[in-house]
């Protein structure tokens, strides 16, 4: 099986997935000039824009939802990986991609908010929507759709609740059996409650796990500050080929970065826009702006804290693409959540393997509750115009069995499995946001424009020139009805302020 899926991964992510994800990070950049650091303002004061709806939830809910995916087991263990294989620059690469990826991350969730509708009275969008609305693809869209149900509701929840398992069992000694069967019921809970019970678990729990965690560890590097500027300048070397050590693993570096970058940030991906799309804002470039913030709180943030603690401590290991080791710093321990384990445990002894284990549980754990409600979004897609309701059960029980054969299954297969669900996503989304790049800048354009009148955004897809946008264009109708009930008089054609 470990032959089979490596087979697979060597196809799906060869270079040319690589050099894609950045190359389309830096046009789209450039593209926006750099909105990443133009609207860095913005993006912090949207976060706590508007509140949540009958049909939708509050800006912040939808960023919690989002980092619910984002802040995982890619974070940790992904950071651990990465470093095993690339070596310690694959730490900037992971940094590069996420400066990039976050254009990307902009485009993809304005364009999710842009053809978002209203289904069961709940705001549901994604790639699969603008596939068919913005480009006419029903057939592309589709393609998506039962890709993302497969990766989502199959191959990914594996790699969370794996290192679930593993750091539970390093910390508490609990048999990864026993973990399985909590996660299983724990998961039913939430999942069986709706998008609400979702929103609002993940609302609750990221903010403080998320907080928790980079607290720690900055108070771990500020112990060791002193060594902080040599494990920089062994970053930077490391990614550019300029250490004698780890230069001989330059294209490792890139390729390891670039993988854990996107699985852990997910900019690009197209997981992003589904979570987004379930926002009540009143312009799609505010969830774009938001969404764009959230990987700088993914990777600038918590993937960051994860490598310097590792490389500060040298509790690491680094291996060639033969297998020989080339550093050797914690002998005996597979790449993964152990490796965190055993660096905060010798900084912080009798408390370090504990906290890494329940930071570790709810980061993944979230994010498995994030993938089912990706997957289920793609369910209500297809079920437009199949309607079987039969398949959000089957969904429910197949995440459910992912989530427990995951747990007691080796980690190099669930990472494996989950490499291939996130690739095949990748290269149908990042496709898609090429061809509809025009539709997301116009929307950007239209947003500056109306914040430089001075006024709150406002979108109307008619004015422009923007077609199949059939949410925003029914909402206009139905806030134009309510104002003739209150026998308002105004002409069709009159400006947003009137509407």
């Amino acid at each position: 099986m470990n032959e089979i899926v490596n087979a697979i991964n060597g196809v799906i992510w060869s270079p040319a997935l690589i050099y894609l994800c950045l190359g389309v990070g830096l046009y789209f950049s450039l593209r926006t000039r750099f909105l990443q650091l133009r609207h860095i303002k913005e993006m912090v004061r949207l976060m706590f824009d508007g509140k949540s709806t009958d049909a939708g939830v509050s800006s912040f809910q939808a960023l919690a939802m989002t980092l619910a995916g984002r802040v995982g087991t890619g974070n940790i263990a992904g950071v651990a990986t990465a470093i095993t294989f690339g070596g310690p620059g694959a730490l900037f690469w992971m940094w590069m991609v996420a400066f990039l990826g976050a254009s990307s991350a902009f485009v993809e969730s304005t364009l999710g908010q842009v053809y978002k509708e209203k289904i069961n009275g709940e705001y549901r969008g994604g790639p699969a929507f603008y596939i068919e609305k913005g480009l006419g693809m029903k057939w592309y869209a589709w393609t998506f759709a039962i890709a993302t149900v497969f990766a989502c509701g199959v191959l990914l929840p594996g790699v969370q609740a794996n290192s679930i398992g593993s750091s539970l069992q390093t910390a508490f000694n609990i048999d990864p059996n026993v973990t399985a069967a909590g996660l299983a019921l724990l998961l039913g809970f939430i999942i069986f409650g709706g998008v609400k019970r979702i929103a609002s678990f993940a609302s609750t729990v990221v903010p403080f796990m998320a907080l928790g965690y980079i607290i720690v560890a900055c108070v771990i590097i500020a112990f060791n500050i002193g060594q902080l500027p040599g494990v920089i300048l062994l970053i930077w070397k490391s990614a550019f080929g300029l250490d004698a050590g780890f230069g001989a693993i330059l294209g490792l570096a890139i390729m390891w970065g670039v993988k854990r970058g996107v699985y852990s940030n997910e900019a690009g991906q197209g997981t992003g826009p589904h979570a987004s799309s379930a926002a009540a804002v009143s312009h799609p470039a505010k969830q774009g702006l938001v969404q764009a913030f959230s990987v700088y709180i993914d990777t600038l943030f918590v993937c960051s804290a994860t490598g310097f603690m590792l490389l500060i401590t040298g509790l690491y290991n680094v291996q060639g693409p033969d297998g020989a080791a080339i550093y050797t710093g914690i002998a005996g321990i597979a790449a993964g959540p152990g490796y965190v384990q055993t660096a905060m445990e010798s900084m912080m002894p009798g408390f370090g393997s504990i906290f890494v284990a329940i930071a570790l549980f709810f980061f993944a754990f979230t994010t498995i509750v994030a993938y089912y409600y990706i997957a289920e979004t793609n369910i209500a897609y297809i079920n437009r115009k199949i309607n079987r309701p039969w398949l959000t059960f089957l969904l429910k029980i197949a995440l459910m069995a992912a989530t427990v054969y995951g747990t007691v299954k080796t980690a190099d297969l669930a990472w494996g499995m989950g490499d291939i669900g996130v690739g095949l996503m990748a290269w149908l989304n990042i496709i898609a946001i090429l061809l509809l790049q025009k539709t997301a800048f116009t929307c950007l354009k239209d947003y500056e424009a109306q914040q430089a009148q001075g006024i709150d955004p406002v979108f109307h897809p008619e004015k422009l020139g923007i077609k199949n946008a059939d949410y925003w264009v029914g909402k206009r109708s139905e806030e134009n009805l309510e104002l003739e009930k209150s026998g308002h008089q105004f002409e069709p054609d009159q400006d947003r302020k009137t509407s």
